[in-house]
């Protein structure tokens, strides 16, 4: 095994993962709740972009059930997201070495 191409391939390898994960800054991904009263859009960073709640689904007198849907639509786009950088970063890894977490 030559060290120097061994260290090149690695070089490109890490090269192409930083470009992977620009593009998943840049792709999201939108999860709902409650029938789609409540919308997030996450990015494939992990980052969450933006909340939507639709105005019937504010209740003062039931805030708990408005923090669910909240956190269930938030939770799901942050999954979301995560299987899509898994995936695309997954792409990215040579053949037998797709069990690494990536």
């Amino acid at each position: 095994m030559n060290i120097q191409k061994m260290m090149k391939q690695a070089q490109q390898m890490q090269q192409q993962m930083l470009a992977a994960q620009e593009k998943l800054a840049e792709k999201t991904v939108e999860a709902t709740a409650g029938g789609g009263k409540v919308t997030v859009v996450a990015n494939g960073a992990g980052d969450v972009l933006s909340i939507k709640i639709a105005k019937e689904v504010v209740d003062p007198e039931d805030v708990e059930f408005l923090e669910d849907l909240v956190l269930t639509a938030v939770k799901k786009a942050i999954e979301d997201g995560k299987a899509m950088s898994q995936a695309e970063m997954s792409k990215l890894m040579p053949p037998g070495m797709g069990g690494l977490g990536f």
